[in-house]
Formats: structure tokens, C-alpha cells, sequence
């Protein structure tokens, strides 16, 4: 394949400030893409934009809260602005209100709905309208959490709008196809603050801090490891070499990249004239449900002291 070059390119990368964020934001800037870093905090967007252009990179930066249509359209408008065009979208602006389902508040789950979920399907419209007006294809790369895929405990909200956002990626790759313009899911996995309070992940992260690398089994066994080990899939994914990749869940972390199935029914039954609550009583364990689904993360598999 020809090297991943996107000169000429002009990205948008929400909640890029810091973390996975910033990460996805270099490693575009690294590859000639200019960028639009948003981030809530006009200050940490700042300086954001200020180590890509250390870095030779091209970047602004547009500090607003992502969920709303104005904050979407005012992204899109500062990337015309500065570069002339949009080709890239990445949603990665999201916050986090952990409880419960019985200590969940409402604004609990409204907030985190409309930063992860809204915020993404408002950016993504506006990104989707310009790059149609400009009928040269594009890139939506929307940001995932192994939570959407299988729950965790805590997160009904989070888990909830990460689910969403892969089932939009589907749809959207689907209506999008004809203007050319692939969507796609990233589920990273990486040592970042939200990681740092899981206590099996701390004291590796705390070495990281300390100039220690992680350790293989958490590289490869856990696909664990830093925000710029995951950077590397979304030029990737905004570049010629994957034009034929849309609609796709890919997880990515540490040393390792692993593509998520969809849901699909994997076991089935029939009853002539349907089925009856005794029926199914009779029968379920024994035909569809003889092997159910297991649900949240797995625990990580650490060697033993």
C-alpha cells in the first residue's frame, strides 16, 4: 500500500484537548492533515494546538461544548474557515457520571447522553451535509467503548450512548455510501484517566507515569495499553488505503487491533402455530437459550502475585 498521506486533508477532532483525543489529533497532524481541536477547555485547547505546531503540524483551536446544532455547525464552520474544507470527523468529546441504576439521577444520564451520543450524531450531521456539498467523500470516525459493546456495571448512560453511537455508525454507513463517505466505530482501550480508578489497571498505569513500559500481557493479552498506541487507527481509517472499510466496530489498544461483530442471531427454534409462556418454558433452555450471552468487560487476566 502507498504511505497514509493526508496532505490537503482537514480534520476535526472533538474533545482533542487531551488524552485519546490529543493522540488522535497528533497522529493526523503527523500525517498532513490540519486539525480542529475542540475541547470545553479553551485552555487545554490551546495548548493542544500548540504542541501540534511544535510538532510541525497545522492546527486551531475551537473550545465548545459538543451536543448542541450551533456548537456542531460552528466546528464545521472554523474548519472551512481555516483550511477550506472538512474531510475528517472525529467524535471523541465525552464525560462520564458513574452510578447505579438506582442512584442514577436524570441529569445523570441526560448530560452524559448529550456529550457522547447527541454530540456525536449533531457533529456528525453537520460534517455529513458539508462533505456532500463538497462531493469528494470524507471520513467519519466515531469513537466506541468496549461498554457499548458489552455493558459495565455503573454505566447505564455511558454504556447506553456507546451503544448508540455503533449502531449510528451502521446506519450512517448505509446513507452515506453514495456521497462516499465511510463510518466507522473505534473501540480504544488505553491508560487514560477513566482507566487509572480500575484497580487491577492502576499500579501499571501509576509505572507508566514513572517512565515504565506495560507489560506484554497487558499489551497483547488485554490489548491494553497508551492513547498512542490507538491513535494509529484513525489516519488509517481517513486515508485511500481503507475507503472500502465502513459500518465496522474496530477495537484497538496496546498491541493489539481486533475487529467486533455485529449483532446477529446465533441460535434459533420454531413451534408450529407459535409460541406459548409454557412453549417456551418447555423449550428454551434446551434449544436457543442452551448457551446464553455473557455480559460486561471481563475482568483483566493479571498474572498471579
Amino acid at each position: 500500500m502507498p504511505p497514509i498521506d493526508l496532505t490537503g486533508k482537514a480534520a476535526v477532532v472533538t474533545g482533542g484537548g487531551r488524552g485519546l483525543g490529543l493522540a488522535y489529533a497528533h497522529a493526523l497532524a503527523a500525517h498532513g492533515a490540519s486539525v480542529v481541536v475542540n475541547d470545553i477547555d479553551e485552555t487545554v485547547a490551546e495548548q493542544a494546538v500548540k504542541s501540534l505546531t511544535e510538532a510541525g503540524g497545522t492546527a486551531v483551536a475551537e473550545a465548545v461544548a459538543v451536543g448542541t446544532a450551533e456548537a456542531a455547525d460552528r466546528l464545521v464552520r472554523r474548519a472551512v474557515e481555516e483550511f477550506g474544507r472538512l474531510d475528517i470527523l472525529v467524535t471523541n468529546a465525552g464525560i462520564l457520571r458513574d452510578k447505579v441504576l438506582w442512584k442514577m439521577t436524570d441529569d445523570d444520564f441526560d448530560a452524559v447522553l448529550s456529550t457522547h451520543l447527541k454530540g456525536t450524531f449533531t457533529c456528525a450531521r453537520a460534517a455529513a451535509v458539508r462533505m456532500r456539498e463538497q462531493g469528494e467523500g470524507g471520513t467519519l470516525v466515531l469513537v466506541g467503548s468496549p461498554a457499548g459493546q458489552r455493558g459495565n456495571f455503573g454505566q447505564t448512560n455511558y454504556a447506553a450512548a456507546k451503544a448508540g453511537i455503533a449502531a449510528m455508525a451502521r446506519t450512517w454507513s448505509l446513507e452515506l455510501a453514495r456521497a462516499d463517505i465511510t463510518v466507522n466505530t473505534i473501540v480504544p482501550v488505553a491508560a487514560t484517566a477513566m482507566t487509572e480508578t480500575i484497580p487491577a489497571f492502576a499500579p501499571y498505569i501509576e509505572a507508566l507515569h514513572n517512565g515504565e513500559p506495560l507489560p506484554a500481557f497487558l499489551r497483547k493479552g488485554e490489548g491494553f495499553g497508551t492513547p498512542e498506541d490507538c491513535a494509529a487507527l484513525v489516519p488509517f481509517l481517513a486515508s485511500e488505503a481503507a475507503r472500502g472499510i465502513t459500518g465496522q466496530c474496530i477495537g484497538i489498544g496496546g498491541d493489539k487491533v481486533a475487529l467486533w461483530s455485529h449483532p446477529q442471531e446465533i441460535r434459533a427454534a420454531y413451534a408450529d402455530g407459535g409460541w406459548t409462556p409454557q412453549t417456551l418454558a418447555d423449550a428454551f433452555l434446551a434449544s436457543v437459550g442452551a448457551e446464553l450471552q455473557t455480559v460486561g468487560i471481563p475482568a483483566p487476566k493479571l498474572p498471579e502475585a
